[in-house]
């Protein structure tokens, strides 16, 4: 895999953010964190509470704000390790420490330019959009309260990064290496994410991207087969995958992606394949819908069926994932004073795959709402 472009300077940024879903962190937390998730759709506490179960079998604690403090420390030791002064805070959508709070620190601290690192890598409309309503949202609060306004743009997605690509390599060699000696040259290659209505995949990205599975789908097959093509060169064996979903929710009667981690199991079984390693490719880190949906549901699926599994882990704080995310800023950074003059050249754009790297500024009718609501960090 190329080596990861290097710019120096992160001007005009002079703060980035790592913008995150938030979770419970303890039993207390639960409803009020699912009532945040899921306010204006009137459910009431009595079925938010059967809803929250999967974490009070964790003790009503989400690992994801603990992943999240991670990534931060491991973000602070990267830029300081590579002489690059720049403050990194951390928000949430969910559950504290709450965006607005956040912003309005960054605020008092004098920030004015700042750069928004997602925890989502990929196009929709819940891992990217709302993730800019939120911003615009926050940015209502703090210029309701009179504070000045910071401008925030959004780093690209980073799918097909190599310093996200190459950990989830390592991890499914790492998963491979767990299932049993004999088993492993015939084990499938599961590769999963979070199933959303296919309405909202097949408008996800760009409007000429739109289609059947639009922009989500064709990112996530796009870095399933650089992981399946990267494991057959290190290990000479060629292992057939599909990619799958899971964490469904909704109502029944509107279509999600399919299919499922646990039909996709089953149909395994019956093929008589021996093995299969599950490989979260949609998730940044092991939070509540890896530690649940595979490690526990689709486990016990496996285990009922008799079919050995293995998962491979997330990127979470790896270093590389640090690294990515500071080429990604620098990356922005220089493609903004080319922007305005400062720079002789437009830098280098890392990415792997057919796809390319994606847009700085999502455009209009990227990733639609159902509703249209404000957003910031793109043209619409």
């Amino acid at each position: 895999m190329p080596e990861q472009s290097a710019q120096t300077s992160p001007a005009p940024y002079d703060a980035l953010l790592l913008l995150s879903f938030g979770g419970p962190e303890g039993p207390e937390d639960v409803v009020p964190f699912l009532e945040n998730v899921t306010r204006g759709r009137g459910i009431p506490r009595e079925r938010l509470r059967e809803v929250g179960q999967h974490y009070f079998l964790f003790g009503g604690v989400s690992p994801i704000n603990a992943q999240n403090r991670e990534l931060l420390h491991a973000l602070r030791k990267d830029f300081a390790e590579h002489g690059l002064d720049l403050p990194v805070y951390w928000g949430n959508r969910n559950w504290a420490p709450y965006l607005t709070d956040t912003l309005r620190e960054m605020v008092a601290d004098g920030h004015r330019r700042i750069a928004v690192l997602a925890t989502s890598a990929y196009a929709s409309y819940s891992g990217c959009r709302q993730y800019r309503e939120n911003l615009a949202d926050a940015l209502a609060a703090l210029e309701g309260e009179g504070l000045p306004l910071p401008r925030v743009d959004k780093l690209r997605h980073y799918f097909n990064h190599p310093g996200f690509v190459r950990p989830m390599v390592d991890a499914t060699l790492a998963a491979l290496a767990e299932l049993p000696e004999g088993l492993r040259a015939g084990a499938r290659l599961a590769f999963t994410t979070h199933s959303i209505p296919t309405a909202a995949a097949d408008t996800s990205g760009p409007v000429e991207q739109h289609g059947e599975g639009g922009a989500y789908v064709a990112q996530h097959l796009d870095v399933a087969r650089l992981i399946a093509e990267a494991v057959r060169e290190e290990t000479g064996a060629d292992h057939p995958w599909r990619l799958v979903y899971q964490s469904r929710s909704g109502a029944p009667h509107i279509p999600w992606l399919e299919p499922d981690i646990c039909d996709h199991l089953e149909e395994l079984h019956g093929e008589g394949v021996p093995a299969a390693v599950m490989v979260p490719i949609g998730f940044v880190s092991d939070h509540m819908e890896v530690k649940y949906d595979l490690d526990t549901e689709a486990a016990a699926k496996a285990a009922d069926l008799g079919l050995p599994v293995a998962r491979a882990s997330t990127v979470g704080a790896d270093p590389r994932f640090a690294a990515a995310v500071r080429d990604l800023l620098l990356e922005r950074a220089a493609t903004e004073r080319f922007a305005a003059g400062e720079a002789p050249a437009a830098p280098e754009r890392c990415a792997l795959g057919a796809l390319g790297p994606g847009h700085d500024l999502c455009p209009v009718g990227c990733c639609p709402a159902r509703s249209p609501r404000p957003a910031a960090a793109g043209a619409d």
